[in-house]
């Protein structure tokens, strides 16, 4: 919604978006004015994972230009169907390798290329690339590596920036590659795993050294706490009992950058208010979406002033409260905005320190912050917080740098019946490196969220595009799959039904506020696990048929590909050359 002012320039914009400032320089642009004229408001919007940051500006600006013209306040809803349709979507990848290793299945070298439909626009395109270049080797050492990407402008709505960005694409070719030469050597894909994997000090394709590194350690304990070895064999027991259910069990590590490739964007700014009552006010550069931000920035403020959280309330994130804003997202909200309100609640409890003499006598918050008022103290302070030690990406040199990595595994058991392709998660174990929580609840309830809606991208949500050869009852460039009814993601039923999430034990991280580490996009890659685990239980079916050797499967891996990758008589019957790759009709 946007309101103009009738008496001079000002305008303001109420606006589901996770970047603020870039809706208030676009709209000063469009409409000819200062960006000062212009003020974004966001109290909180639903869940965006990249969706909500530039696709929606176009409506945003059409939306104030009306205001504008029409002198009155305008409002713009858009039904679902539309918003799937124009708004964008996760990047597409096609993927190309050819991978050198040792008879002991060592990594020699990697020649890949990738290729990312952009959509008609460029958008954020190119830095998906680049993150999903940066993310290819995820936890494994490549001594010789070539990597080309390809961003492909095409003639359908341009896609964006989503949970991951790129990462989740770029990691599941990494591990497609793993279990593609554990297949040629006829051995378990978790020991090429384990014997490539980086060790503390290795240098990473892009010229950062690994620091708190804490993968080996992980997969050890999650080997152990996974019981991982005995459910292997017991798989391979159900499958020697079961002819049209098969189980399928895979483990995983992810090895997740947090931070940006542009040194820019890395900066936050805080405003922190204390009135006379006790009470606090908090303005932070963050947009509340879900992911508990203003939760995390209400605890470290109770932490740094010695005051209840009662005490305290976060105020709408607006662009004349904390000016140019870096977008919410990235993993990395609670680092730069955690930071600045530190640095702002530090400045005013230094100021309420000096008023007490003896330490020893105990006064409470709301007297301490009446002798400060007449005392006539500064009760409020701006925070700002660059994060350290980044640099912008370099391609020539080879180099970018990430603040730190936030790294995990998963162990994940599956049942699939084969002769319908339909399957469930008998039960997930994931063990996480976040540091020292800032808050354990939410972090974990981002773990499982990330993990869940990984399994919907892995294994479920697949456009349906309109095409005179493919899908000859839709029209051309049409999106089918643009409602609940015909787009599938992950319901209550998807849920595994056992679901055991973790923290790693004394792991810290000086690179954050608190020794915490963002989690909102690493557990993604995890539901990778699934996809993995499900690939095994087909190949346990096909080698049943008398099919052996590697087999390709593509993602997403919906019902249909399943079925038709479990291939026997009936499927046959379907297609007799290449079933598996048989064209999905959309799982719906």
């Amino acid at each position: 919604m946007v309101i103009p002012s009738n008496d001079d320039k000002e305008i303001n914009l109420y606006f589901g978006t996770q970047d603020p400032s870039t809706a208030q320089e676009s709209a000063a642009f469009v409409l000819g004015r200062n960006v000062n004229h212009i003020t974004c408001h966001v109290k909180r919007i639903g869940g965006a994972f990249g969706g909500k940051a530039t696709r929606p500006l176009p409506l945003c600006l059409a939306t104030a230009v009306a205001a504008v013209k029409l002198g009155c306040p305008v409002r713009l809803n858009l039904d679902r169907s539309t918003d799937i349709s124009i708004t964008g979507h996760r990047h597409p990848f096609k993927i190309k390798y050819k991978v050198a290793f040792n008879n002991e299945g060592r990594f020699l070298g990697l020649d890949i290329q990738m290729w990312s439909n952009a959509g008609c626009t460029l958008d954020s395109s190119k830095y998906v690339m680049e993150h999903s270049m940066f993310h290819l080797g995820n936890s494994y050492e490549f001594p010789n590596l070539r990597i080309r990407g390809r961003v492909c402008k095409t003639h359908l709505p341009s896609n964006t920036a989503f949970r991951g960005f790129g990462g989740p694409q770029a990691m599941l070719a990494c591990e497609t590659i793993v279990e593609h030469v554990a297949a040629y050597l006829k051995c378990d894909p978790f020991d090429i795993r384990r014997i490539n994997l980086f060790k503390e000090g290795d240098t990473t394709h892009y010229g950062q050294v690994l620091e708190q590194w804490n993968v080996p350690r992980i997969l050890d304990e999650l080997n152990k706490s996974s019981d991982f070895i005995q459910r292997q064999n017991n798989v391979e027991e159900f499958n020697q009992k079961n002819m049209y259910r098969k189980r399928g069990i895979s483990m995983m590590p992810v090895k997740f950058g947090i931070g940006a490739p542009n040194e820019f964007y890395d900066q936050a700014g805080a405003l922190v208010h204390v009135y006379k009552d006790g009470s606090v006010v908090i303005s932070h550069g963050g947009v509340e979406m879900g992911q508990g931000l203003n939760t995390k920035m209400i605890a470290i403020a109770a932490e740094i002033l010695s005051c209840g959280v009662d005490r305290i309330r976060i105020s709408e994130t607006a662009t004349d409260k904390v000016h140019n804003a870096t977008v919410t997202g990235g993993s990395v909200s609670s680092d730069r905005n955690g930071m600045a309100v530190k640095h702002a609640c530090e400045q005013i409890r230094q100021r309420l320190d000096s008023l007490i003499v003896d330490k020893n006598v105990n006064i409470s918050w709301k007297d301490l912050v009446k002798q400060a008022y007449f005392a006539r103290l500064d009760l409020c302070a701006r925070g700002f917080h660059p994060i350290p030690n980044l640099f912008d990406a370099n391609f020539t040199k080879n180099q970018t740098k990430y603040s730190y990595f936030t790294q995990g595994a998963a162990v994940t058991e599956v049942e699939l019946d084969v002769l319908t392709g339909d399957w469930h998660i008998l039960r997930v174990d994931i063990l996480m490196d976040v540091g020292i929580s800032l808050n354990p609840h939410i972090d974990i309830g981002q773990i499982e969220g990330g993990f869940m809606q990984g399994i919907g991208l892995f294994t479920m949500e697949e456009l349906i595009w309109g095409d005179e050869k493919l899908y000859k009852w839709i029209p051309p460039g049409k999106l089918f799959t643009c409602g609940v009814d015909t787009y599938k993601i992950p319901s209550f039923s998807d849920v595994p039904i056992d679901f055991r999430v973790s923290l790693l034990s004394d792991s810290l991280n000086p690179r954050a506020v608190y020794s915490s580490k963002g989690i909102g996009e690493p557990p993604v890659l995890l539901a990778a696990s699934a996809f993995f685990a499900l690939k095994h239980a087909c190949q346990t079916y096909r080698e049943q048929q008398g099919l052996s050797g590697y087999f390709t499967l593509h993602s997403p891996a919906t019902v249909e590909r399943l079925r038709m990758a479990c291939a026997d008589e009936f499927t046959y019957r379907v297609c007799l050359n290449e079933h598996e790759a048989l064209p999905p009709r959309g799982s719906y």
